[in-house]
């Protein structure tokens, strides 16, 4: 059996080598290097014959191209010999080629010994002054921007290493304004455990405008000043539900807090149908308190936990868009909502419903639920062959209405006028839900312009003949427009 024994130079110069990997290295003939770009390098006997693959670097595609012939060439000459591999740090902190050739040394008859070595987690913890016990997160720059969103906690400090380049810095930099102001302060630090290390604080925006970012930069990103993520705000519902905490919540049930629910839940309807994006901002994290409310209440109950319902609509999200996380293609949208009823039924193991309309929910809004009726049932063909129909069947219903009587009459004739709106609204593509609340909300505006009008002329509105109202109507009307001033 062949063998390779790993060996990690530590960060900077050769001060941070380990006694042990320094006599292992010194009693070497040949010492084969990932990359002979590293302080300690130059400090190593010249009797020991020095063979790196920088070279491999200019002709790559990727840096996961050379990682994978860098793993393939040292197996292969361990076949026919012992041999001896320096990494920069230690061998298990960012070194791609080390875990490559651990995954595939065994299939091939290969011995893997590591010969730890210092990191550059310690010598980044002293430059920037950081306990390690209080906790940080540790990222690789490239696998951070291999994520559209980096997978870090903002409450916590982050450090990110690989920074090889402004390149990287720039990506980097925008990968991270997704969670952190462009404004927050963040720290370049050049060759952590060298005897000159240099620190370069600056505001996330100008990450890449360093003049000094090379193959031993790294980035230190302090935790954000304030709480900032799913668990801090788990964490405040959870102490507000605790002894120590507040009456109110401690006596809240999931049964009543679904009032609250459907009033936040309104009230973002409200800040999208206004395009306010500041009420939106608020509006949401009202909507995210109750749902972690919930969360934390069915925890206490010992029936789920935040892990399994993110866990559960991250696997579902997958599943369901096999045109992304899979090899089916797509025409377009309408093929997309095609493919997803029909995952839907697969998941709920082929078991026929009694009728369409059974997973439509009761709790929706009764124009909402209406418009999914009436298109859950148009699929299955019983619908009108045009919207000719469907308006002649609304001035039948209006006609019926106008000759209802009883009060139970009424309503069932005005339920059936209702009804068909809802339907002419689907054969328009309009969303009644939506076109009722803009109206509402037009109705609303214009009402309290007539109000202010009247205010501002000694007017009472009580005492108003309707053709009087009426002008005040239609001045509002021209004052205000048709849409929002």
């Amino acid at each position: 059996m062949g063998k390779i024994t790993v060996v990690g130079l530590g960060p900077g110069n050769g001060r941070y080598l380990t006694r042990s990997a320094w006599d292992l290295l010194t009693q070497s003939k040949r010492v084969y290097l990932r990359t002979a770009k590293h302080p300690t390098v130059k400090e190593l006997p010249t009797t020991i014959a020095i063979e790196s693959f920088d070279y491999l670097y200019e002709t790559a595609d990727s840096f996961e191209d050379v990682y994978e012939t860098i793993v393939g060439r040292l197996l292969t000459i361990a076949q026919e010999e012992e041999i001896v591999y320096a990494v920069p740090g230690h061998p298990f902190v960012g070194e791609s080629t080390v875990t490559g050739l651990v995954e595939r040394a065994e299939a091939q008859g290969v011995a893997i010994q590591i010969e730890p070595g210092l990191s550059f987690i310690e010598p980044m913890l002293t430059a920037v002054k950081l306990d390690g016990f209080e906790g940080f997160q540790l990222f690789d720059a490239l696998a951070m921007l291999a994520r559209h969103i980096p997978p870090i906690n903002p409450d916590v400090p982050l450090i990110i290493g690989q920074v090889y380049n402004n390149l990287i810095a720039s990506e980097l930099k925008l990968n991270l304004m997704t969670l952190y102001p462009d404004e927050h302060s963040v720290v370049l630090v050049h060759g952590a455990g060298a005897d000159a290390f240099e620190l370069e604080e600056m505001p996330l925006y100008e990450l890449d405008r360093s003049k000094n970012t090379a193959h031993l930069t790294s980035l230190y990103v302090p935790p954000l000043p304030y709480s900032a993520s799913l668990p801090a705000l788990a964490e405040t519902v959870a102490i507000l539900r605790s002894p120590k905490g507040c009456p109110w919540d401690q006596k809240q049930t999931p049964q009543s807090m679904r009032d609250g629910f459907l009033e936040e839940a309104s009230e973002v309807l409200d800040a999208l149908d206004n395009n306010d994006p500041f009420g939106l901002e608020e509006e949401l994290g009202d909507m995210f308190f109750h749902l972690l409310f919930q969360v934390q209440l069915a925890r206490e109950d010992e029936l789920f936990r935040l892990s399994d319902v993110l866990a559960g609509i991250d696997a579902k999200l997958r599943r369901r868009h096999p045109h992304v996380w899979g090899d089916l293609s797509v025409a377009d949208s309408d093929e997309v909502v095609v493919n997803w009823e029909e995952i839907k039924r697969r998941e709920k193991g082929d078991v026929a419903s009694e009728s369409v309309l059974d997973n439509i929910p009761l709790a929706l809004p009764a124009l909402a639920r209406s418009q999914k009726i009436q298109g859950w049932a148009g699929k299955t063909g019983f619908d009108w062959p045009d919207i000719e129909g469907v308006i002649a069947k609304f001035e039948e219903e209006l006609g019926e209405l106008k000759t209802a009587v009883s009060p139970e009459e009424k309503l069932d004739e005005l339920g059936d006028v209702l009804f068909t709106t809802v339907n002419l609204a689907r054969w328009m593509d309009v969303d009644a839900e939506t076109a009722l609340r803009e109206a509402n909300n037009k109705f609303t505006r214009r009402f309290q312009k007539v109000e202010q009008l009247a205010s501002e002329r000694h007017l009472d509105m009580s005492k108003m003949d309707i053709d009087e109202l009426e002008a005040l109507w239609q001045e509002a009307k021209q004052a205000l427009g048709k849409r929002l001033p």
